[in-house]
């Protein structure tokens, strides 16, 4: 078993990313833009200036970063109440807890949002520490969030399990040099992925049964 395990949020953890976009879709609505299927995959675990192409290129915007705070505003509101947890996150916190393995959530959310959404769903005392895409200068796909969040909980990257829904964020895993398990949220594995030495699996239960059989 591995000494750390690092987790996205959106998508993997809780299940915020049907609410982004939800958002998404309304400020495109209000501009007058159809967004097309693609730009789910194209958007989907980003950060940093990744992001700021994604939006440019469907929302033809000089400013990508104030369209991004609307977004951000908007699912916010959404999650002041209700956090959805994704089945088997408690689970596997708790044995993760129990086995005395640390634990990071990665994520390019806003510090203040992964705070918010750790202490609304109840997860928050099972992290030793929480990194946020706005602290690190390459967003996923770079490994930049993914060796941060490793290096805060003093390990190596390949001690270290990441935990990912998006095609991004696996290849980011995998780049840091962790041991990467995907739980596909909206984008199913590409071949790239399936390819590659990432672990698919169909949710955390099955991620948790396959350690617990070391089998990851």
């Amino acid at each position: 078993m591995k000494q750390g395990a690092i987790f996205d949020m959106d998508g993997l953890m809780f299940d915020t990313e049907s609410m982004y976009q939800e958002v998404w879709k309304e400020i495109a609505a209000e501009m007058g833009i159809t967004l097309p299927d693609t730009f789910v995959y194209e958007i989907c675990g980003t950060s940093g200036e990744l992001l700021r192409s994604v939006v440019r290129k469907y929302y033809h915007t000089d400013d990508p970063d104030a369209l991004f705070h609307r977004v951000v505003d908007g699912v916010e509101e959404k999650l002041k109440t209700a956090v959805p947890v994704k089945p088997g996150l408690f689970e596997i916190l708790e044995y993760f807890k129990a086995q005395g393995v640390k634990t990071a959530v990665a994520s390019s959310s806003w510090p203040e949002m992964i705070r918010s959404n750790l202490q609304v769903s109840g997860t928050e005392q099972y992290f030793d520490e929480v990194v946020s895409g706005s602290w690190v200068e390459h967003g996923k796909p770079a490994p930049d969030i993914f060796l941060l969040a490793a290096d805060k909980l003093g390990l190596d990257a390949k001690d270290c399990y990441v935990f990912e829904d998006s095609t991004n964020g696996v290849l980011a895993g995998l780049a840091a040099g962790c041991t990467t398990v995907m739980v596909p949220d909206y984008v199913q594995p590409n071949e790239t992925i399936r390819k590659s030495q990432a672990v698919v699996c169909t949710s955390l239960n099955e991620a948790l049964e396959r350690i617990q059989n070391d089998q990851l």
